[in-house]
């Protein structure tokens, strides 16, 4: 497939934002009548014209500020030389930008620069990528007239030190600052407060003696409150913020536009490269998800596809007690089908499977369930996606008639009023997370429902209006007591409800909800927020204007996760909040395709669509295009699967792009079912933890050598571009191609344009995308078909999906995971900024700087009560198992909880959490786990075993000669 080419007007920096007036006004700039939107700047109508003035202080990417003087231009019948940049137009407005009054101007405002300026420029890493550089030329600067003195670039002058002059700070891992490059026009500190919402960066000193600073004097970057998401960096006009890969590989010299292989915010950007190699990853303006803006992980965190851990060739072993051999791609495919075809002629058509990836494209994922029901003949496909996000396609469903968020991302720039509710965004969702602080800073008030203080309840410049912090598996009632509140108090949006919803339905909600055994002073003891807090978050979200609820996994991980998500649901509908800009209900995906790893089919009882496969002219679709018989019977869930593997029916498996070791709760039942299991194929790029138990690796493809579609969590499908050629030799969907092959199936792709084809051929949310028309539109959000020929942004505007939205009642049946005597504390879990799910990935990075191991928190009064200091060791145990790791004492959570995160293996967070599950989707309970925290000297038996069986199980055979 070809690069995707960026246009050019998308590829410019016009100088200043984009007015949002609806109001046009017209003048005239150089001659040229220019018609733009009321608040436009001088400067943006001038550049599209196609009349570039002189910057250096201005981006399109935050506002104006007009320091640098340089774009400065004269308008007919006003004084002076106003700057272009923080001037707006008015009617009938005559400008000149090129006149020698402005000229003269701009050289001396430019020779002043230079002269405070190192004039390194053939060995400075940004020489032919440096505004300074370009803006000197444009403005015909020749020569510098002032004799040298005071200055910011000499470490020594008269043979003394210079005190204006600062070393090159280096302590990031990504990127260096050189303060005697800094020409103080505010951008990375604009971009840091406006951008990215952290608020890191400031301009210490005045005049002579203004600085840039990270933090207090002494600070460097790497110790500061600076998240690295590279606005700074990007914004920077000069060499002072500059990447070490562009100082390493030298300037990029070609783009190719891709979508991020991270979380589920999708965010696209340019790879910009220098021949084969990536030089960089710098967010793309028109990225409709991300607007331009990026986190650590998708900017700077892609160095795992070149990192010496990671596996290119296919290997095999007959024993996972033996050590891997290399083989050829047709040895190892061969071993592989030779071994799923004998297993199933000894134990059934039933005792094979494969598992999806939610890191996969929508393509390879489609094959691998296609593998299961064309191939293998069976329903046993489960995904990672249904071990997170199942209890939002059944609650959401139920209510609204489709699995899926109902708004995209810039909905939240409408709104008023926003709960977030077991999602952490500023650390899971950043991109989304800072786009959610800026319309705070405008003014929209916050509901947090956490157990734990996260960033948003107080950070530089917002406030959570409420904080409920709710104990660990009490989400459901905390919901139903919103509801309670709205309905009791007359708050519902009845006009809504008559004319939106099921009203025999909502009557018989109402009648539930309304029960004082709901009410918050009823549920204060259980959920232990306080009464009086909860009645005014309840007002707030019902009266307060345009309503959103962003969720994430503290509410879809629980043995009532389900339930809670059809808790969101019915407020939204309570509310009036739903099918416009601004409100909705929003379920934040963790992984960057779990939306659509369950659009493809994941699933053992649906086919792709959500359709089930009890459906017979669901199953007609498919049977009469691969020409092979459908189980109308689901397969087996990954659970299932593990359960049945331990009793002897279940022998192999095919598990693409998952680390099931190491995400999926009860780590020793799935050690044990992996173990029973007679074929293990691992298809990863890396010797995860669960290719301990395999017995073939085939190695993968890394999204940046791949073309493909993501579909993120507002339903977004964006294209995944390749930008190298596959360092194994295949992307990811060939591999599973060739392994059907070898099992004698006649699959004969030549390019995934081609499966998407397929996909919405039967497919009907899917019916009419295509490549070409993802490329002509830049994206497409599902569902895209005859009604909705180019996707649909808001779902549910005329009408909910279903018909008629449905309340369903949400009664409170608390978890079986209980505390007592000996486990007297609740565990949760969740993800940190820096680091990604299992962190296969991030660990092979320079992320590691910041989260270089998994923490516990505890709150001070638990660690004075068992005589623990920060940083101590100790050990964390439940009814499941047990581990040991470092403590951090905080208060971020209430005394009785502690947190911990997943992303380290020698932790191995999941030995702790146990095999409860959601009541509807079997989804894990991930969240409330009994625990009791103690001393500890260090590691655990098991985890000195773990280690030892895991460094034998990676043995890998010299090549041979």
């Amino acid at each position: 497939m070809r690069d995707f080419i960026i246009p050019t007007s998308l590829d410019q920096d016009f100088g200043t934002p984009e007015s949002r007036s609806t109001e046009m006004v017209t003048l005239t700039i150089d001659g040229f009548a220019v018609t733009v939107p009321e608040g436009t700047s001088v400067m943006r109508a001038a550049k599209e014209t196609g009349i570039s003035i002189p910057k250096l202080c201005a981006t399109d990417s935050i506002e104006a500020f007009g320091s640098c003087r340089l774009c400065v231009v004269e308008i007919e019948g006003r004084n002076g030389t106003p700057a272009s940049c923080t001037t707006p137009v008015a009617p009938g407005m005559v400008v000149h930008t090129q006149t020698g009054k402005l000229a003269k101007l701009r050289r001396g405002v430019m020779e002043l620069y230079i002269s405070d300026h190192p004039l390194d420029c053939l060995t400075c890493a940004a020489n032919g990528d440096c505004e300074l550089q370009d803006m000197a030329g444009a403005v015909g600067l020749r020569d510098v007239r002032y004799e040298p003195g005071d200055n910011h670039f000499e470490p020594r002058q008269n043979g003394e030190a210079n005190p204006q002059w600062a070393p090159k700070d280096e302590s990031n891992p990504y990127f260096t600052f050189d303060p005697s490059k800094c020409i103080v026009c505010s951008r990375c500190v604009r971009a840091c407060e406006e951008v990215q919402g952290t608020f890191a960066l400031t301009i210490q000193g005045r005049g002579w003696d203004s600085k840039v600073s990270a933090g207090m004097a002494g600070d460097d970057f790497l110790g500061s409150e600076c998240v690295s998401c590279g606005a700074c960096v990007q914004a920077c006009p000069t060499a002072t913020l500059q990447e070490k890969s562009v100082i390493e590989i030298g300037t990029p010299e070609r783009s190719v536009v891709t979508t991020c292989a991270y979380c589920g915010v999708g965010c696209s950007f340019k790879a910009e490269m220098r021949g084969e190699e990536l030089v960089r990853m710098v967010p793309y303006k028109d990225g409709k998800a991300n607007r331009g803006h990026s986190c650590v992980k998708g900017r700077f965190a892609y160095g795992y596809a070149n990192h010496q851990d990671r596996i290119l060739n296919p290997m095999i072993r007959d024993s996972i007690d033996a050590p891997w051999r290399e083989v050829s791609w047709q040895e190892a495919l061969g071993f592989a089908a030779q071994k799923l075809r004998a297993l199933q002629a000894e134990y059934g058509r039933e005792s094979i499977g494969v598992i999806t990836s939610s890191r996969c494209t929508n393509e390879e994922t489609f094959l691998v369930q296609k593998l299961a029901r064309q191939v293998f003949g069976n329903n046993n496909t489960d995904t990672c996606a249904r071990v997170c996000h199942s209890p939002t396609g059944y609650g959401l469903g139920q209510t609204f008639g489709t699995s899926a968020g109902t708004q995209d991302f810039d909905s939240v720039e409408h709104s008023d009023v926003v709960i977030v509710i077991g999602a952490n965004p500023t650390d899971g969702h950043p991109v989304f997370g800072s786009r959610l602080k800026k319309r705070l800073r405008q003014g929209a008030r916050l509901i947090v429902i956490d157990p734990r203080r996260i960033d948003l309840v107080k950070s530089p410049h917002i406030r959570a209006a409420h904080h409920l912090a709710l104990k660990p598996g009490t989400n459901v009632a905390v919901l139903t007591a919103l509801a309670h509140v709205i309905v009791t108090e007359g708050l519902a949006d009845e006009d809504f409800i008559r004319g939106r919803c099921e009203w025999d339905a909502f009557q018989d909600y109402a009648e539930f909800v309304s029960d004082p055994a709901h009410s918050p002073e009823a549920v204060e003891a259980m959920t232990g927020v306080p009464a009086a807090e909860l009645r005014a978050a309840a007002r707030l979200f019902a009266t307060g204007g345009n309503g959103a609820i962003y969720y994430g996994l503290g509410v879809t991980e629980h043995s009532q996760g389900s339930t809670a998500v059809i808790g969101i649901a019915n407020l939204a509908m309570l509310t009036g909040n739903i099918g416009r800009p601004g409100v909705g209900v929003n379920p934040l995906r963790g992984q960057n395709n779990v939306q659509g790893s369950c659009d493809m089919g994941s699933f053992p009882h649906e086919l792709p669509g959500y359709r089930h496969v009890k459906n017979p002219e669901v199953r007609e679709i498919f049977e009469s295009l691969w020409n092979t018989k459908i189980s109308d019977e689901p397969g087996l869930r990954i659970n299932n699967m593990l359960d049945a593997a331990v009793d002897g029916s279940f022998r192999g498996i095919y598990i693409q792009g998952e680390d099931i070791l190491q995400s999926d709760p009860d780590t020793h039942h799935v050690a044990a079912g992996l173990k029973a299991m007679d074929c293990v194929i691992v298809h990863d790029l890396f010797l995860n933890e669960t290719a301990n138990y395999a017995h073939v690796f085939l190695p993968g493809s890394t999204f940046l050598e791949k073309d493909g579609t993501f579909t993120n969590a507002e339903r977004r499908i964006n294209m995944v571009r390749r930008v190298m050629a596959p360092k194994n030799g295949y992307a990811d969907w060939e591999v599973t191609q060739e392994l059907a092959r070898a099992m004698g199936a006649d699959w004969n792709y030549s390019h995934p344009s081609q499966v998407m084809d397929e996909i919405a051929a039967t497919t009907p949310s899917f019916a009419n995308v295509t490549y070409d028309k993802i490329e002509a539109m830049g994206s497409l959000q599902w569902p895209c078909n005859d009604t909705y020929p180019d996707g649909t942004p808001i779902m549910h505007v005329d009408g909910f999906v279903r018909g008629k939205g449905k309340f369903i009642r949400t009664e409170y049946v608390a978890t079986d995971e209980k505390v007592g005597p000996r486990f007297p504390l609740l565990l949760t879990t969740g993800r940190i900024l820096s680091q990604y799910n299992v962190g296969a990935q991030t660990r092979r990075t320079g992320n590691v700087a910041w989260h270089p191991e998994d923490l516990l928190e505890l709150h001070p009064v638990d660690a004075e009560d068992r005589g623990i200091k920060d940083h101590d060791w100790v050990r964390l145990a439940s009814r499941a198992g047990e581990t040991t790791l470092r403590v951090r004492v905080t208060d971020r959570v209430a005394p009785g909880v502690v947190y911990t995160t997943f992303h380290h293996p020698e932790t191995q967070a999941n030995v702790i959490t146990t095999d409860f599950s959601d009541w509807a989707t079997n989804c894990p309970e991930y969240k409330v786990t009994a625990v009791q925290v103690t001393p500890s000297n260090g590691p655990t038996d098991w985890q000195l075993e773990y280690e030892a069986q895991a460094r034998a199980a990676r043995r890998i055979l010299p090549a041979a000669e």
